[in-house]
């Protein structure tokens, strides 16, 4: 069955840029419920709630983005003591969201069937907010390939298991076939960030994304496994000369769907283990804990500079 091409949003100048989407039928919508968020335009102004967010962080877990909104707030001096941040989306335990300032934080779960859905209603969000020049950054963790654990990659491209750049979905039984290239200029603004910082090692490579944690990433440990030791190294080994640096299961889905709107985005993952050591997440509690702040302190320095509110040494 041919693979159509699908049309992408140009990235490049993003300046006065409102949030658009891919699709026209939502103009002509009455209301519009944003399901799994618990919003609806019908009963929400989105606007006046979200009109000036200027940046969107993305993760898995709800309690790792309440911590980075508790985070960023304080690092941009908006942090009130004692005030607690709500989540926007209560009344449903899909997703969470919540708001500091310009920044909005939203855990998308786990893989890109969860991630696709929250895409979905949060680019939708954006739009009926009359957003503009907003950048979407995913913040995660991830297994590494020839890194030290403890790495953060900056993701250069999404591959798919086949170390392909695209993001291949069914509709209407065809396969639709989009890019899944990074905004460029994003990527090295977060790299210098992470020299100025210098505080972990940091790299720009490809990313794998895959559709399970066992057997999709090569894992021996699994409930099922068709495959040898050095069949897994021979894979891992050929993904780390496609210049591949970790493994995750969304940046596919999110780098597909954010270029297909025109909106600027970047994936900033921790790798916890270096796979070609081993399959399994053994450090301690507290090391990966310390781990998964890595990516926040980044993309916070990141916000903080763009919005000039960070010391840059010298």
């Amino acid at each position: 069955m041919a693979a159509a091409r699908a049309g992408a949003g140009e990235l490049g100048n993003h300046k006065d840029c409102l949030v658009q989407l891919s699709n026209p039928n939502v103009a002509t919508m009455k209301e519009d419920i944003l399901y799994h968020f618990n919003l609806s335009t019908g009963t929400h102004d989105f606007p006046a709630m979200f009109g000036d967010v200027k940046f969107v962080c993305v993760g898995g877990s709800p309690s790792r983005m309440k911590t980075f909104i508790k985070y960023i707030g304080a690092e941009l001096g908006l942090d009130r003591p004692g005030v607690d941040y709500p989540n926007i989306c209560v009344g449903t335990d899909r997703y969470a969201m919540y708001k500091v300032g310009p920044v909005l934080s939203i855990s998308h779960g786990m893989g890109i069937p969860s991630i696709s859905i929250m895409l979905h209603e949060l680019i939708k969000l954006l739009y009926h907010s009359r957003c503009s020049n907003v950048t979407v950054i995913r913040i995660g963790t991830s297994g590494g390939i020839g890194l030290e654990p403890g790495s953060v990659v900056i993701t250069r491209q999404a591959l798919d298991a086949c170390f392909k750049p695209e993001f291949e979905q069914i509709v209407l039984g065809k396969r639709i076939v989009r890019s899944t290239d990074l905004d460029e200029q994003l990527v090295l603004e977060l790299m210098r960030c992470s020299v100025e910082l210098s505080e972990f090692p940091t790299v720009v490579g490809n990313t794998m994304c895959t559709l399970d944690f066992y057997e999709g990433q090569a894992r021996l440990d699994g409930a099922l496994c068709s495959y040898t030791e050095e069949d897994k190294q021979a894979y891992l080994q050929a993904a780390y000369a496609a210049g591949i640096r970790n493994i995750e299961m969304e940046s596919l889905a999110f780098a597909a769907m954010c270029r297909a709107c025109g909106l600027p985005a970047a994936v900033v993952c921790v790798a916890y283990l270096d796979r070609l050591e081993g399959d399994q997440i053994s450090s301690p509690h507290e090391v990966l804990a310390e781990y998964e702040q890595r990516p926040q302190r980044l993309v916070a320095y990141f916000i903080k500079k763009r919005l000039g509110k960070a010391h840059v040494s010298s």
